[in-house]
């Protein structure tokens, strides 16, 4: 377990020094920063798959929805009436609209006949056979582009890059979109204009601070369907005329050059991005080359980490925390969490001919361990990221993450637009997470700067509260403490931070963790806390190792639940803390670490469906085919509720600076 230093409720104390007084906004402000809970990767109407797929909610509704209304979603019957509605128990803090940019101009087309292209045969095809029309637009214009690609010598572009290509590099647009895409990009003003719109109106700039919104949109990259997305969020409501898509711009670091471009300190707009599931990127969201083959610069990787300070560990399609098949992570038991049996964004398509299995160099824990290396190759962390959870949602539902009301995704998951005629999803999906940002206060300003320090955490829907500090002298009686929150602030560094220089040789860094276990809503089952574990990486000797330590709780404490009621039980925990000193700490090898906290066991949201179903899995020849799935051995019955930090670095004081 390394050393543990547990704190009782001492003696009251006076506080450290807290933060600095805030400028604030809210009337509930707190200089000591609170936990906000929301959901930044949701899908619309706007969005060409959840077009196809029978989405009509609109952004407007989204955000209605994230505040607690109870909303109608397909199938729609013959008078256009919903047969399925849905609620959230506890409205969100904050959302953003993450609808697939490359696509806006194409849907908006096929779907208003006030425009001439309304018929072209690319249109028609569109309404007519939309299944259809959901793999061809897709793949022609964020899937197939790269088909030809192979790497080249230095300087020479890929063939991808070349005109035979699209000009300028770019991917060629459909051709009712005209000459160099024009008709196209002129017609994603009006659902981009929509979504800034519903992010203005939305946003509570009152001194309740009730809600915020994002303006946002995805960046849909993904070459042979090997996922590179990204989430682009900005701070205010400045931003570009038409958003940055991958047609135009085919690289990442294509993105975040339009990007600096476009959306300038100057003028009042910010923006970071935010990958997602690189757990079906097939190998291609950490590599270490640039678009021309050639290795990372230091220049290059520096611009990946301002850019990009965190990534979206869990979400509807799986986590992308760790695989767990090499080296000290295969003795991660927890690594089989919501793991997607392929390693792209085909899935089960196709028979399975454009996929594999996953891969280890797809899962952050093994990005944030290259980033280790890249630095003390390079100077700078190409893969310093912070973690967080959203939906995905294709049906416009953000925060619609609770395993015993999962009503589906749709998007890579099943298509709800006809019927659901047995479980709401396919069955490896899941309901996916929430992002946590501890801010003063409930604005964009605020919210955006927590992201831009990495000050947040990601949760797999429930909501605990997790606090994760470390430092070289933080109390040992901390826990016990009636300000632990600002002893970590004055002493050390909250989650996402870097750890300052080590003191003196036989310094040991320690790190304090808290956590609260969710309190639950009606409709909402929660469990206690199970345990609270510190996952530590580092680079030594040319060798990337890791190593799971347990904190805090009890892993062995007897919880099970009852597979045919899912009743639970066991004993758990209200709440969690501990500070915890690294007993294998060298001042020489860079490190990192970040805390898992992980919940009793539950019934997953598959069983629970199955269950009211009535499934009989004793007698397979009289489960309907729609249910089939039920008696799927490939997937579990329960799942354990989890929340990851953000990690926490260190960084030796002779480690290269060029």
């Amino acid at each position: 377990m390394g050393v543990v230093l547990l704190a009782g409720c001492g003696a009251s104390r006076a506080p450290e020094s807290v933060a600095p007084p805030i400028d604030a906004r809210c009337h509930n402000a707190n200089a000591l920063r609170q936990p906000f809970f929301g959901d930044l990767h949701v899908h619309t109407k706007y969005s060409l798959d959840a077009n196809t797929q029978g989405t009509i909610i609109g952004p407007h509704d989204a955000y209605r929805f994230a505040l607690g209304e109870r909303i109608g979603i397909q199938p729609y019957d013959d008078n256009g009436e919903p047969t399925r509605h849905t609620q959230i128990a506890r409205p969100l803090d904050f959302a953003a609209v993450t609808d697939h940019a490359e696509l806006f101009g194409e849907t908006e087309i096929c779907t208003n006949p006030d425009y001439l292209e309304y018929n072209a045969p690319e249109c028609i095809l569109y309404r007519n056979f939309p299944d259809q029309s959901f793999i061809a637009f897709n793949l022609a214009a964020v899937g197939l582009p790269e088909l030809p690609q192979f790497p080249v010598p230095a300087g020479i572009p890929l063939v991808s890059d070349a005109p035979i290509i699209g000009s300028n590099g770019s991917v060629p647009r459909m051709a009712y979109c005209g000459p160099g895409g024009q008709t196209c990009l002129e017609a994603a003003k009006t659902p981009w204009q929509d979504v800034q719109l519903a992010a203005e109106a939305y946003y509570d700039r009152s001194d309740d601070c009730r809600f915020t919104t994002f303006v946002g949109y995805e960046w849909t990259g993904a070459p042979l369907s090997n996922n590179l997305h990204r989430n682009v969020i900005f701070r205010t409501g400045v931003v570009p005329p038409i958003p940055p898509a991958y047609q135009e711009y085919p690289r990442p670091e294509l993105l975040w050059q339009a990007l600096d471009a476009q959306c300038r300190a100057q003028d009042g707009c910010d923006v970071l991005t935010i990958p997602h599931n690189s757990n079906l990127s097939a190998g291609t969201m950490f590599e270490t080359k640039d678009r021309f083959g050639n290795d990372y610069t230091q220049a290059f990787a520096q611009k990946r980490q301002d850019h990009e300070p965190l990534a979206e560990i869990y979400q509807h399609k799986g986590q992308s925390e760790c695989l767990g098949t090499q080296g000290a992570g295969a003795q991660d038991e927890l690594c089989g969490f919501e793991l997607l049996p392929y390693n792209n964004l085909t899935g089960n398509r196709f028979g399975g001919a454009n996929t594999g299995p996953p891969m280890e160099q797809d899962f952050l824990r093994e990005a944030l361990k290259e980033g280790l290396r890249q630095e003390q190759l390079l100077g700078a962390n190409p893969f310093k990221y912070g973690f967080i959870g959203s939906s995905d949602t294709h049906i416009g539902t953000p925060g619609n993450v609770v395993e015993s009301t999962f009503m589906g995704h749709a998007g890579a998951g099943q298509n709800p637009r006809d019927s659901v005629p047995g479980m709401t999803d396919v069955i490896e999906v899941s309901p996916g997470g929430l992002a946590v940002l501890w801010a003063e206060e409930n604005t964009r300003d605020a919210l955006f700067a927590a992201m831009r320090r990495r000050e947040a955490y990601a949760t797999s829907g429930t909501r605990p509260v997790v606090r994760f500090f470390g430092g070289w002298d933080l109390p040992a009686d901390q826990c016990g403490r009636n300000d632990f929150a600002a002893v970590g602030y004055a002493r050390g560094v909250p989650m996402g931070g870097d750890l300052s220089s080590v003191p003196s040789a036989a310094a040991r860094p320690r790190f304090a963790v808290s956590a609260l276990r969710d309190p639950g809503a009606p409709g909402e089952p929660v469990e206690p806390l199970q345990r609270i574990q510190i996952i530590k990486g580092w680079y030594v000797n040319g060798e990337k190792k890791e190593r799971v330590f347990e904190v805090a709780g009890d892993p062995a404490n007897g919880a099970s639940v009852d597979l045919t009621t899912c009743q639970t039980s066991g004993s758990g925990f209200a709440s969690l803390c501990t500070v915890w000193e690294d007993p294998d700490f060298d001042p020489a090898v860079p490190a990192f670490w970040y805390a898992r906290v992980v919940e009793n066991p539950s019934c997953r949201w598959s069983t629970r469906q199955c269950l009211a179903a009535g499934i009989d899995c004793s007698n397979p020849d009289a489960v309907p085919a729609e249910w089939a799935d039920c008696c799927n051995a490939d997937y579990p019955k329960t799942i354990q509720e989890r929340a990851w930090t953000s990690p926490i670095w260190y960084r030796p004081a002779s480690a290269p600076t060029r």
